[in-house]
C-alpha cells in the first residue's frame, strides 16, 4: 500500500504541486512520502474492489480555493477526481493507478451557510456530512428526508453528484428532487452560482440537473440548496412477513392506498440477507425475533409511515392496514413498532445487510431498477436463469421495493471460492441480470451510478443517440477531459489527461 505524507516545503517538488502548496499551504497538500500513515480512505474504495495512487491530495478550505485549484489543473493539464465521504460504489471517487490524477477532497468545506425556515430550504456546504444537514434541519424543526446507511460518513456533494436515492424515495424523491439550486466551479475554474432557492424557474436550460448524478465529470459541486419538509409528529414502522414477492407488491399497492403521502418507506429484504445479518451482525437482527420460529421468512417487507399528529396516529393507521393484509393473504405475520426505539432496532437490520453482505464475501453487485409491477417477474426470471448458468449460486435480493430499486447481489456456491466465481463469472452474470431487467424497462443503475464499474456496460446499453448525446455535453463543458476522466464516460482514445 503506498504511503503518503504531508507536504514540507516546496524543495524538489514539480512546479505544478510548488504552485498548489502556494495555494492551499501546507496543511492543505498531502503529497507521496515515506513516512506517514497510509491514505487507504482517501485511495481505496468502500468496497475495496478499486485502489488508486494520487500525484497529490488537494484539501481546499472554501469555493475560492476549489477554483484556484481547478485553475491551476487547467494550466497544467492535470487531471482532477473530486472525493467527498468516498462512500461511492462504483469506483467514481478513486483515483486510477497511474499517480498523476490530482485528488480533490471536499471534506473541508463542511459549513451550514443558512436555514429559511419560511421557505422550507437549507444552504450548505458540499463537504457537509449527510447526517450532519439532517441534523440541521432537525434543530430548526423540519426534515431534510434523504436518508442512506451511509449518511454518517458519506457528504451531501458526493449524495448529489451521485444522484443517491436512499429509502424514502417514494416519498420524497432522489437527491435530484430535493435540490433546489448549486454552486458549481467549471473544469475552467469559474464558479457558477445557481444557489436559487426557488421551487420555480424556467429561465432557460436547468443547468442544475446536468450537474447532478454526473459523477464529478463535468465540474465540482460545492455548495447546494436543499428543500426542506415539516418533521412530521408521529413515525411508526412494521416488519411483515410475507408469502411471496408478489404478495409483497399487492402489500405496497393497499399501503399506497391506505396511507397515501404518509408511506415513507417500504423496503424488502429476502431471507438470505436477513439471514446474513444474524450471521454476521446478530446485534442488528434482534428486530426479527418476533417473526422467526425457525428460519427466516421467505421475503420481509419493512413498512415505515409518518403522520403529522402523532405516533398513536400513525400505528392505527398502520395497525388498520396489516390487519387487512393479514385477512387478504397478503401478510403471514407482522411486528409493529410499539416504541422509537424498536422502529429504530426494525431499520437497523435493513441497514445492515450491505456489511453483513461484505462479511460474507465477494459478490456480483447490482442495482437495478424496473418498474414496480415487473419486481415478481424479475426476480423469477433472473433466478431460473442464474440457477441454470451456475448450479447453486446464492442471490442476496434487498432494496428499495416502493419504487421499483433492487440490490441484486449474486455470489457462487458455498463450495466456490468468492474471488474465483467474481473474477471467473461477473461479465455473465452481469449480462444476464442488466438483459433480464432492461427487457422489462428496467436500467442498470438506479441510485449508485456508473463510475468505473458499469461504464463498459453503459455504452452497450444506452442507444448511441444517448452516448452521442452525453459525450457531446462532456465536450462541450470539459473539452480538455480533466474532471474524472475515464469515470461514467471512456476517455476519448488518444487523450490521457494528466
Amino acid at each position: 500500500m503506498t504511503e503518503y505524507q504531508s507536504v514540507t516545503g516546496p524543495s524538489d517538488l514539480p512546479d505544478f504541486l510548488t504552485a498548489l502548496l502556494s495555494l492551499l499551504g501546507e496543511d492543505g497538500v498531502i503529497v507521496p512520502g515515506q513516512d506517514a500513515p497510509p491514505l487507504g480512505a482517501y485511495l481505496n474504495d468502500w468496497r475495496g474492489r478499486y485502489q488508486g495512487r494520487a500525484l497529490a491530495i488537494a484539501r481546499p478550505r472554501d469555493v475560492a480555493e476549489v477554483a484556484a485549484v481547478t485553475r491551476l489543473c487547467a494550466d497544467h493539464n492535470v487531471a482532477i477526481v473530486p472525493q467527498g465521504g468516498n462512500t461511492g460504489l462504483v469506483g467514481a471517487s478513486t483515483p486510477d493507478d497511474s499517480g498523476q490524477q490530482l485528488l480533490v477532497s471536499l471534506t473541508r468545506l463542511n459549513r451550514i451557510v443558512a436555514v429559511d425556515a419560511a421557505n422550507l430550504s437549507i444552504t450548505v456546504q458540499a463537504g457537509c456530512l449527510l447526517a450532519q444537514v439532517q441534523q440541521a434541519a432537525k434543530d430548526a424543526g423540519l426534515l431534510f428526508p434523504l436518508s442512506l446507511a451511509s449518511e454518517g460518513t458519506c457528504t451531501i456533494g458526493g449524495n448529489l453528484a451521485s444522484n443517491a436515492g436512499g429509502t424514502q424515495v417514494l416519498r420524497y424523491g432522489t437527491a435530484r428532487e430535493l435540490c433546489l439550486g448549486l454552486e458549481v466551479v467549471t473544469p475552467q475554474g469559474e464558479v457558477w452560482n445557481g444557489l436559487t432557492a426557488l421551487r420555480k424557474d424556467n429561465s432557460g436550460y436547468d443547468l442544475r440537473d446536468l450537474f447532478i448524478g454526473s459523477e464529478g465529470t463535468l465540474g465540482i459541486i460545492t455548495a447546494a440548496t436543499l428543500r426542506l419538509f415539516p418533521e412530521p409528529a408521529g413515525q411508526v414502522a412494521a416488519l411483515v412477513d410475507c408469502p411471496s414477492l408478489d404478495a409483497a407488491v399487492a402489500l405496497l399497492h393497499r399501503a399506497r392506498a391506505r396511507l397515501d403521502a404518509g408511506l415513507t418507506g417500504f423496503e424488502v429484504m429476502q431471507a438470505w440477507t436477513v439471514a446474513l445479518v444474524h450471521k454476521h451482525l446478530p446485534d442488528h437482527a434482534k428486530a426479527m425475533a418476533p417473526l422467526m420460529s425457525g428460519d427466516a421468512p421467505a421475503w420481509t417487507v419493512l413498512i415505515d409511515t409518518a403522520s403529522p399528529d402523532s405516533d398513536a396516529s400513525a400505528r392505527a393507521a398502520l395497525e388498520t392496514l396489516l390487519t387487512q393484509a393479514l385477512d387478504a393473504g397478503e401478510a403471514l405475520d407482522a411486528s409493529l413498532a410499539q416504541s422509537h426505539g424498536q422502529r429504530r432496532a426494525m431499520w437497523a437490520l435493513r441497514e445492515a445487510i450491505p456489511s453483513a453482505e461484505r462479511l460474507e464475501g465477494l459478490m456480483v453487485k447490482h442495482d437495478i431498477a424496473v418498474p414496480t409491477s415487473a419486481v415478481p417477474t424479475f426476480v423469477r426470471a433472473a433466478q431460473s436463469q442464474l440457477e441454470q448458468a451456475f448450479a447453486g449460486c446464492r442471490v442476496a435480493c434487498f432494496g428499495h421495493l416502493g419504487d421499483g430499486n433492487l440490490h441484486y447481489n449474486v455470489q457462487g456456491p458455498s463450495s466456490m471460492d468468492a474471488h474465483e466465481f467474481l473474477a471467473r463469472h461477473e461479465t455473465q452474470v452481469n449480462h444476464l441480470v442488466y438483459d433480464v431487467a432492461l427487457s422489462l424497462g428496467g436500467t442498470i443503475s438506479a441510485e449508485h451510478g456508473i463510475g468505473l464499474l458499469k461504464r463498459d456496460e453503459l455504452v452497450q446499453r444506452k442507444t448511441p443517440v444517448a452516448m452521442q448525446m452525453m459525450r457531446a455535453i462532456k465536450q462541450a463543458l470539459d473539452p480538455q477531459d480533466l474532471m474524472n476522466p475515464g469515470r461514467l464516460l471512456a476517455t476519448p482514445s488518444g487523450h490521457t489527461p494528466g
